[in-house]
């Protein structure tokens, strides 16, 4: 007996069992395409809303942000985003006075230095190493639910960008009704579901069935899913907001003027370079570090388990050589964001191809119709890009789902509950580390203090004294 038992293989069950099988993913042109669309919910509003308050120069900011695209898509293989800095954006349109085009430059470049000298000694790939996973978790949730709460807004209620306020509720019907807007998530649903088909090749074993009725139904369901899957939705979602562009205000191909506007560089003063620091850089900066750079490197490694982890160093090297690059020009500020990798794998990215194809139509844009191309903007369906950007953050904030003990999930969801109601990510991110840290003191030795040994001796001397 004592042999048998020695010689029975000891069978051990995964913690966590991963459904994936590297090289058996399946890429289409189509849906490298329909990918691409999909951080457009983000990048159409803030871009539109700079147009229209800050002078931001369109057609400079297409042309970089194109080049950006191509060389990220290429550079790193992976879906990677090209997104608005978004507290730069926000203090620039909402503030009084706003930001001039060379504040919004200057905030820029003082967010790229200092995560390009973060990556550059190193410094980032540290922190990343040692910044708890719960409290990573914690910014992409909240990070995804302020996507989600903003697209609500998008698609109940009318936009004026130019204030950035929602005025009055959105009508049932019309080319930008209500109606449209559910419609266009009922359609995103239908062919897409919750995200996860085609993220892991299903397969079912006709001849290990006990029912052939049953294998043949499964068999039915496998190929119809697949064939939904297969469908461009996000792309045809954003076309069709495209074609009713033109539909809602046709003077628009009067307004149309062909070519680029004249690229030249920024006069940067000093006022410029303290005014874009004090405001717009200091509350950029730590958004920058933990979700253009940490969350962004731990969801590659979500979404794509069989590829190498995104370098936290490159990533963040890459932030500040595109904004040395385009900022001096007029371009707008950008980093890469979780939001944006997650919203374009949930509608069929898989690799660097596209934002490449991306930055192929940004770059035709730029160059063809230039500034005017504000027009067609102006007029694009708000509740479709409220949709676009609801399946976005609704996929950032599903990557939180791995925390596993009620610990990590309550410095998780302490994390994401003060950057909501906080409005700041760097707040809820300490509060985060913090809450982490006395968890971990809690649970701590203390037999060094001399508390141990205290306590082991208390308890025997009140052990004894119990025994009669």
């Amino acid at each position: 007996m004592e042999e048998q038992r020695q010689q029975t293989p000891t069978i051990t069950t995964p913690l966590v069992h991963h459904n994936h099988r590297p090289g058996r993913r399946k890429h289409s042109l189509v849906s490298e395409l329909s990918g691409a669309v999909g951080d457009l919910g983000t990048f159409i509003p803030i871009v539109l809303t700079l147009t229209l308050v800050s002078n931001l120069d369109l057609s400079t900011t297409l042309i970089f942000t194109s080049l950006y695209n191509i060389a990220t898509g290429l550079l790193f293989g992976l879906p990677m985003p090209v997104q608005p800095m978004k507290s730069i954006a926000a203090v620039a349109v909402s503030e009084s006075p706003h930001l001039t085009t060379s504040q919004i430059a200057a905030a820029g470049l003082c967010t790229a230095a200092t995560l390009f000298l973060l990556g550059l000694t190193g410094l980032m790939s540290f922190f990343y190493r040692f910044i708890p996973l719960p409290v990573v978790r914690g910014v992409q949730l909240s990070q995804g639910l302020s996507f989600a709460f903003t697209a609500i807004k998008y698609v109940r209620f009318n936009q004026d960008f130019a204030t950035s306020k929602s005025t009055s509720s959105r009508p049932w019907l019309g080319l930008d009704g209500l109606l449209l807007a559910l419609a266009a998530i009922l359609f995103l649903v239908l062919t897409t579901g919750s995200g996860d088909y085609g993220n892991h090749n299903q397969e079912f074993d006709i001849d290990n069935t006990d029912d052939v009725n049953n294998s043949g139904r499964r068999l039915r369901l496998h190929t119809r899913l697949r064939i939904l899957s297969a469908i461009p939705a996000a792309l045809i979602v954003f076309l069709l907001g495209l074609i009713l562009c033109f539909i809602r205000d046709p003077t628009i191909f009067n307004d149309l003027r062909f070519g680029p506007s004249e690229i030249s560089v920024l006069k940067i003063t000093w006022d410029d370079w303290k005014v874009g620091f004090l405001r717009a850089a200091i509350p950029q900066i730590p958004l920058s570090v933990l979700n253009s750079v940490i969350a962004v490197c731990k969801l590659s490694g979500d979404l794509f388990p069989d590829r190498e982890e995104l370098s936290a160093t490159k990533v963040s090297i890459s932030v500040g050589v595109m904004n040395f690059v385009g900022c001096w020009f007029g371009a707008m500020p950008v980093c890469h964001g979780a939001g944006g990798l997650a919203g374009q794998y949930r509608f069929g990215a898989r690799s660097g191809m596209a934002v490449v194809f991306l930055g192929l139509g940004k770059l035709a844009i730029g160059l063809v119709f230039g500034n005017s191309f504000v027009r067609i903007l102006g007029q694009f369906p708000i509740g479709i890009l409220g949709v676009l950007l609801l399946f976005a953050g609704i996929e950032l904030a599903m990557a939180s789902r791995d925390m596993n003990t009620k610990e990590e999930s309550f410095v998780m969801l302490v994390c994401a509950a003060v950057s909501l109601t906080g409005s700041s990510a760097a707040l809820g991110f300490c509060c985060g580390i913090l809450l982490f840290l006395l968890l971990k003191l809690r649970s701590m030795e203390c037999s060094r203090f001399g508390v141990s040994k205290f306590w082991s001796k208390s308890s025997a001397e009140d052990m004894d004294d119990s025994v009669p």
